[in-house]
């Protein structure tokens, strides 16, 4: 017998999680053990799944992302220039929802956090005042902390901020040996190998999402009623919004800049964002990005073959403002009031955890354990967004695309300029 599709498995997940949670409540139990002890159960392993992923795959991602660029012999300007468009593309999609996510304020309602109404536990008191009491002045910690003294007591303490930039670093070694000749073959084969283990393990562990999914927004139904839908609402609007400013005025812009037709472009990669909406997967859009840019635009294969691989590895604009706006949220619906420093902190952060994740559907969960755990709250504080995550997984997805295929455009125009 053939299971329903991984959408369709999330869906009638959430569906059961809402039914289950409306009729169990809080208080009953079944063979005399709480349900929601039951639920928590669930939600806790599928959540320890996702954090036992994280070291191993970002690190392994990074790495070979990076190092990858080494194998290309058009490394120079193009390679250069590509990278370029995706770091200010992407830093541009994270300002776009910090903004945003800053003037709305979805987190708090009638000047009240709305944790208690999406069923947040409220954070320990000396935990509340930690995050709370970071001033601009620590920003210089921000950037101590990407320079660990020790990477292996940086990965146990779970300091990723520290593990992404000895990714960069080793992937960049990496990519600089391998163009003066010097044999690291078998360093590149290892942790390519690694990375390969580690999505598939992702993909195993998403197998099990609509389990843990089910368990954790049970949960939060029975104890939170259906009173935190109107505020994970708001967040909802939030998200969609800035990401259409996104793709409706930023990436056209920047086509326009560079003489190309935003219309022309949107209407040639119609097939590949309809995909990319359906399957929210990065990896399984990939082919069709690339027959769309060769057939319907004035975009080479040897553009498009070396940009779209390359930004489906590190430029992922939309699950990067996904991740800023997720992190504020939640930090507003807790109460508290991240500093400069700490809201800093979540950029860089996001910015430079959006080059790690793996291009397969909710991967970008993992990302998001990162944010939180950089700015001090807690992986479990994923559960309530889990509720809309679906439908916006679907539709960052589509912006990471589309945002591919405007790299592509944009890096062919700047070169047939250059040529000219």
């Amino acid at each position: 017998m053939k299971l329903p599709s991984f959408q369709v498995q999330i869906a009638l997940s959430l569906l059961a999680a809402f039914a289950a949670g409306l009729i169990t409540g809080s208080e009953s139990t079944i063979f005399g053990i709480p349900v929601l002890a039951a639920y928590d159960f669930m939600g806790t392993l599928f959540l320890n799944a996702l954090k036992m992923l994280i070291v191993p795959l970002i690190l392994s991602s990074i790495i070979t992302g990076i190092a990858d660029m080494g194998k290309e012999s058009r490394i120079g300007k193009l390679g250069i220039a590509t990278v370029i468009y995706y770091l200010a593309t992407s830093l541009a999609a994270i300002l776009t929802g910090l903004a945003l996510v800053n003037f709305l304020e979805p987190g708090i309602s009638n000047n009240v956090p709305v944790g208690g109404d999406i069923g947040l536990s409220t954070l320990p008191q000396d935990v509340a005042q930690k995050i709370s009491g970071k001033g601009a002045e620590d920003i210089a910690a921000v950037f101590i902390r990407m320079i660990p003294p020790n990477i292996v007591h940086a990965a146990a303490q779970g300091q990723m901020l520290g593990i992404i930039f000895f990714g960069i670093l080793m992937g960049s070694a990496i990519s600089c040996l391998h163009r003066t000749g010097r044999d690291v073959g078998t360093l590149r084969r290892f942790w390519d190998g690694l990375f390969q283990v580690m999505m598939l393990m992702t993909e195993w562990i998403m197998k099990l999402a609509p389990l843990g999914i089910f368990g954790l927004v049970a949960k939060i139904t029975a104890t939170a009623g259906i009173s935190g839908f109107t505020c994970l609402g708001w967040f909802f609007c939030t998200v969609l919004l800035a990401l259409a400013i996104h793709a409706g005025i930023t990436l056209p812009l920047i086509l326009r800049a560079t003489g190309n037709s935003p219309l022309q472009h949107i209407k040639a990669m119609i097939p590949a964002i309809i995909t990319a909406f359906s399957t929210a997967s990065s990896s399984a859009t990939l082919p069709v990005t690339l027959e769309c840019l060769e057939k319907n635009t004035r975009v080479s294969n040897r553009i498009a073959s070396f940009v779209l691989p390359l930004g489906a590895t590190v430029n992922m604009d939309g699950t990067a403002l996904y991740e800023c706006v997720a992190a504020m949220f939640l930090a507003q619906a807790y109460g508290l009031h991240l500093s400069f420093a700490q809201q800093f902190t979540v950029v860089v952060t996001a910015l430079l955890t959006s080059i790690g994740v793996a291009g397969i559907p909710a991967a970008s969960l993992v990302a998001i354990t990162v944010i939180l755990n950089a700015i001090g709250l807690p992986a479990e504080a994923i559960a309530p967004i889990l509720m809309v995550d679906r439908v916006l997984d679907m539709c960052r997805t589509t912006i990471n695309i589309f945002s591919d295929s405007c790299g592509a455009a944009v890096i062919s125009q700047l070169e047939n300029r250059a040529q000219a």
